[in-house]
């Protein structure tokens, strides 16, 4: 029982690691697509992130 609890709180902090994750780059591209309006278009996904993100906002 002891064992299922720690990998239940473990999987947890794992979770809120990668969310955590997801967010910061997300707010670095952004911030990184507001300062540097030349590099639309460049890469797609960046495009597709960068307007999710305000699409969300």
């Amino acid at each position: 029982m002891n064992a299922d609890i720690t990998t239940a709180q473990e999987t947890d902090q794992a979770r809120e690691k990668r969310a955590a994750f997801k967010l910061r780059h997300a707010r670095g591209l952004t911030t990184l697509m507001d300062e540097r309006s030349d590099l639309r278009g460049v890469h797609a996904l960046a495009d597709l992130v960068d307007d999710a993100v305000r699409w969300t906002a």
